[in-house]
């Protein structure tokens, strides 16, 4: 696989670069660019199968880049690196078809994944290139994903083999299944099969799309565009959806050309994201779908303060009442922008992973920033945006037990300390009674104390020590013993440590 690199920051280039020969030495970076012109020239020059471009540089930004290789009819795969988060972003590249989009700092693991989807999507393309299938499946496909141009030989063959006119109209239905995909698709195939086979005017092929969680209805026959939405939407759509328990979105959209079956389906899974609004119980029919009046979103700016008070103060039960408040406040009747609903998702996601990264209560063991950007910007259900929103909340609920559990191992140990400290009891003893390694105690302890398990047993000794010496008057050996020192001499250089003053000045200045 051919690789283009374009980056403005030389350190990031030349560094995945390197991670490219090291994760597969098929992988061949063909040429590097630092701005989108001169990625534009290197790429027309080296007609690489994949280039990986940052969005933020000089001269030309990535966006641009992609959108003037389209412009010129340049098909390539593309990952986007970038350090924004701002849902625009996201949006713009997957209007462009972006295959994959990458925060930095880019993981390893996220790298090789990215780089192994997109390899196997290439080798899917090889080996399925339309003109050497038969299948209308496979050509609808190919026209879906490669990007084929139309000639008079698939014309032909389509025409005659399949009585499809690459010049028609045509109708394309996306059934959106979400989550449920990989449980629900066959049974729903089935019933899609058993409806449309008793309209005899009508021809059509359905496809299954798992990369968008999708199977998708091509009508290419059929006898008034009017007539047939209005029978798919007694007919079909509630027989379907009273045969599943599940959250099934539908979305319609008609056009002329087989070939603008790709652009067709990318402007009607943005308007789909109306189900967010709307429900699933219509089908979003595109034209009809844009004469929708909205109401401008205020952002719950008090919401996102008091969680983030909620998340500094660690106040679990807290953060979760106000991210109920923030789940409901869409959900008032209000017709709000899908797009500003999103946008307010990813505001609000990002803050609380950037606020419980500050206190410690997420790692990148438990977060894939990306994955959660692709979650929301994905989403076409109101219940997804949720979801994604208590993943977060669970994660941090998650850490949150952690720390108590390890809070309440740490309150064992003083309470020993407390209880033993005259006794000359050490981390190995305790440790050893608790069932866990002297290692972990010590790091629970500096973690929750703020200081290591010696300096604490050290100065509550000390305090102990205090309190004697300004007591009763007790001879120093005395005293040594009776906070757990065996050696007198030992416990006036630690007693002088502690407080800048041997055992006999301290009892001079108190008595």
């Amino acid at each position: 696989m051919k690789i283009v690199i374009v980056e403005d920051e030389i350190r990031i280039r030349e560094g995945i670069a390197k991670l490219i020969k090291k994760i597969n030495n098929r992988y061949e970076v063909v040429g590097e660019a630092e701005n989108g012109i001169e990625g534009l020239a290197i790429i027309k020059k080296k007609k690489p199968d994949l280039v990986i471009t940052d969005i933020k540089m000089s001269d030309m930004d990535g966006i641009e880049m992609i959108s003037q290789l389209k412009q010129e009819g340049i098909s390539v795969n593309v990952i986007i690196l970038s350090a924004y988060s701002e849902f625009a972003y996201a949006q713009q590249a997957i209007k462009l078809g972006v295959n994959e989009y990458l925060l930095k700092p880019i993981s390893v693991g996220e790298l090789m994944q990215s780089l192994k989807n997109i390899e196997n999507r290439i080798e899917w393309n090889r080996t399925n290139h339309p003109e050497m299938l038969h299948s209308l499946e496979n050509i609808f496909n190919s026209i879906i994903l490669s990007d084929i141009k139309p000639n008079e030989e698939l014309a032909q063959y389509l025409k005659s083999t399949h009585d499809v006119d690459i010049d028609g109209n045509i109708i394309a239905v996306i059934a959106y299944l979400g989550d449920k995909y990989t449980q629900y698709k066959d049974r729903v195939a089935k019933n899609i099969h058993a409806i449309l086979k008793e309209k005899k005017d009508l021809r059509y092929c359905l496809l299954e799309l798992p990369q968008n969680s999708e199977l998708l209805i091509i009508i290419y026959k059929f006898s008034e565009l009017k007539i047939t939405e209005r029978w798919f939407n007694i007919n079909v759509l509630p027989q379907i959806r009273h045969s599943l328990q599940c959250e099934i979105c539908f979305g319609w959209i008609s056009f002329c050309g087989l070939f603008k079956l790709k652009d067709s389906l990318n402007l009607l899974r943005e308007y789909m994201d109306w189900n967010i609004v709307l429900g699933n119980d219509i089908m979003i029919s595109y034209p009809k779908i844009t004469d929708i009046q909205f109401v401008p979103l205020s952002y719950p700016i008090n919401i996102e303060n008091q969680v983030r008070t909620a998340l500094c103060e660690r106040d679990i039960q807290r953060l979760e009442k106000e991210i109920n408040l923030f789940i409901g406040y869409f959900q008032k009747g209000q017709l709000f922008s899908p797009k500003e609903i999103k946008e307010s998702f990813v505001r609000f996601c990002w803050m609380i992973i950037n606020i419980a990264k500050e206190i410690d209560y997420l790692h990148n063991e438990y977060l894939e920033q990306q994955e959660f950007l692709r979650k929301i910007v994905s989403s076409r259900t109101y219940r997804e945006l949720e979801q994604s929103l208590r993943l977060l909340l669970d994660l941090i609920i998650k850490k949150s037990s952690i720390d108590n559990a390890a809070s309440l191992v740490v309150q064992r140990a003083k309470s020993m300390i407390h209880e033993f400290y005259n006794q000359g009891i050490t981390l190995n003893e305790i440790a050893s009674k608790l069932n866990i390694t002297p290692e972990y105690l010590g790091m629970l302890f500096n973690k929750e104390m703020g200081v290591s398990f010696s300096t604490y047993i050290k100065e509550y000794r000390i305090n102990k020590a205090k309190e004697i010496l300004i007591g009763k008057d007790v001879k120093l050996y005395e005293v040594a013993e009776k906070v757990g020192y065996n050696d007198p001499k030992y416990f006036c250089k630690v007693f002088k440590e502690v407080t800048n003053q041997t055992p006999s000045e301290y009892r001079k200045m108190h008595k």
